[in-house]
């Protein structure tokens, strides 16, 4: 097989992409951290409780939502859970699973802090982009996004890190 190298625009697009998000996410976790002690992706936790019915999930739904793994969903759990933020609960359907929950506690952190984030997030990010330019980062996040979920040629969906299991299927 031969190698499809990438040509010099897509080599200084790829850059591009690469930079701006390490930068974004390194931002965004330096504003949570000095706001409210926490990185970025314990704050989508809240935040993706926050959303949801009852603000609660089970613990596979919150690590496919999150696009992470669950061993890592489990450790920021664990650590929200001790600092009063979110509440895990036995699945009343299946013994085997378990819901996180976001708690009243969790829900006031997140109020008190989301008007800092999306002020970093708009200072960061929207602020340097055209309103067609918003349209066109949606898009072709989306289309990545599609792209990647329904590709035949990776791994089966069941092989993503969020469906990973090493053990028998369980909930967390």
């Amino acid at each position: 097989m031969t190698t499809r190298w990438l040509t010099s625009r897509e080599q200084r697009a790829w850059r591009a992409y690469i930079a701006a998000t390490h930068l974004l996410e390194d931002t965004l976790d330096r504003q949570l951290q000095q706001d409210a002690g926490m990185p970025h992706l314990y704050y989508s936790i809240l935040a993706n409780l926050s959303e949801t019915p009852e603000r609660a999930l089970r613990m596979t739904e919150l690590a496919e939502s999150l696009k992470i793994t669950r061993s890592r969903l489990t450790y920021a759990v664990t650590r929200l859970e001790k600092d009063g933020l979110i509440r895990r609960e036995n699945c009343r359907w299946d013994k085997r699973g378990s819901i996180a929950r976001l708690t009243d506690e969790g829900m006031t952190v997140l109020e008190r802090t989301a008007p800092g984030h999306v002020e970093t997030v708009r200072a960061s990010l929207f602020d340097h982009l055209t309103e067609e330019q918003v349209g066109q980062l949606e898009e072709i996040c989306t289309g990545i996004t599609l792209a990647l979920e329904g590709d035949t040629t990776r791994p089966a969906m069941d092989d993503v890190p969020w469906r990973r299991r090493s053990t028998p299927p369980t909930c967390s």
